[in-house]
């Protein structure tokens, strides 16, 4: 992955990211906000995927339903936050994903092989974001502080 700063501007930030070949899309975008110190950000992203696998949040379960996608596919919309839980920047996405016959998938974004670029904008707001367990979903849910 390679990274290039676009705009700086007080606490605000905005990056261009571009993924290549094999890279893990949450694990380094994870990386990248760790090493950039980065707290709360928000990002949209297009590209492909050689495979990918999606989240359905079963709500009775409180649990995400893990739907692998074994093909590779374009990446029509990528769209995400990265606040932290605890101390560390969790990325937290949605995509929607279309097939080679144009039909379309999607869902929350819980892993992706990047093939053959991804092309990800990433903005640092000057605002702060945090995630802290919420008991009624047992999911980790972003927090407004200041």
């Amino acid at each position: 992955m390679r990274a290039k700063v676009l705009y700086e501007h007080g606490e605000e930030r905005v990056f261009a990211l571009v993924f290549e070949t094999g890279d893990d899309v949450v694990r380094r975008l994870e990386e990248f906000a760790r090493e950039n110190g980065i707290a709360t950000a928000h990002f949209t992203a297009i590209g492909a995927f050689s495979e990918v696998t999606l989240g359905y949040f079963d709500w009775e379960g409180k649990t995400y339903l893990r739907n692998p996608v074994k093909e590779q596919v374009e990446v029509l919309s990528l769209l995400g936050d990265i606040a932290l839980q605890g101390t560390d920047p969790k990325v937290h996405a949605h995509a929607v994903l279309g097939r080679r016959d144009s039909s379309t998938c999607g869902g929350h974004l819980l892993e992706a092989r990047v093939r053959p670029t991804l092309e990800l904008v990433l903005t640092e707001p000057p605002s702060y974001l945090k995630r802290e367990y919420d008991a009624e979903s047992h999911l980790p849910l972003i927090k407004i502080g200041y």
